[in-house]
């Protein structure tokens, strides 16, 4: 008969590691989605309120200026033209924000990464065009690393080390629409 120390309840995660040798990469994943989380949510407070990494002071966000205009108005590249018909765009710049916003959010508290692995690629992958060609490397930049590690985090339940994961999902609206995992 099995020790009930090696039993688990059913309500617990299949996925959590129960063992030294699988604890490590849980919270090596779990270090990986904070900081990634933090990129964006550094993106995100820098662009609203101009606090001058690389968002000069007073041309946030919050200060009036479009978070994409700089940016957008300058690709000249294969999508050049249509990246610069949407620069200062007001919708392009809320979609580009609340993007930033929530990425972070949920790749900072670990929530909602099934939705982070479709929507941040999409963003990341949007981003990575309109840099085409690229200078360095003609197929990948920082951009679809992002891309890439956003899908496995959310593949490795990585918010259910130092997250909110499990709390999330036993919320109601999760549990009947998974996606939202």
């Amino acid at each position: 008969m099995a020790s009930s120390a090696s039993t688990s309840t059913p309500t617990a995660a299949p996925h959590e590691p129960d063992t030294p040798e699988r604890a490590l990469p849980a919270r090596s994943l779990a270090v990986v989605r904070i900081v990634l989380g933090w990129v964006f949510l550094w993106a995100f407070l820098d662009k609203t309120f101009g606090l001058g990494y690389p968002t000069a002071e007073g041309h946030g966000w919050a200060d009036g200026a479009s978070p994409t205009e700089g940016f957008l108005a300058s690709r000249d590249g294969s999508f050049g033209e249509l990246f610069r018909s949407m620069s200062d765009q007001p919708w392009s710049g809320w979609l580009f924000m609340g993007g930033l916003a929530g990425l972070g959010i949920a790749l900072t508290l670990g929530i909602g990464l099934r939705v982070a692995a479709i929507l941040g690629p999409v963003l990341m992958v949007t981003m990575w065009m309109s840099m085409l060609p690229l200078d360095s490397n003609p197929i990948v930049d920082v951009h679809i690393f992002y891309a890439v590690a956003m899908v496995a985090l959310a593949v490795a339940n990585a918010g259910d080390r130092w997250g909110l994961g499990r709390w999330w999902q036993d919320l109601g609206p999760v549990r009947r629409f998974p996606i939202l995992r």
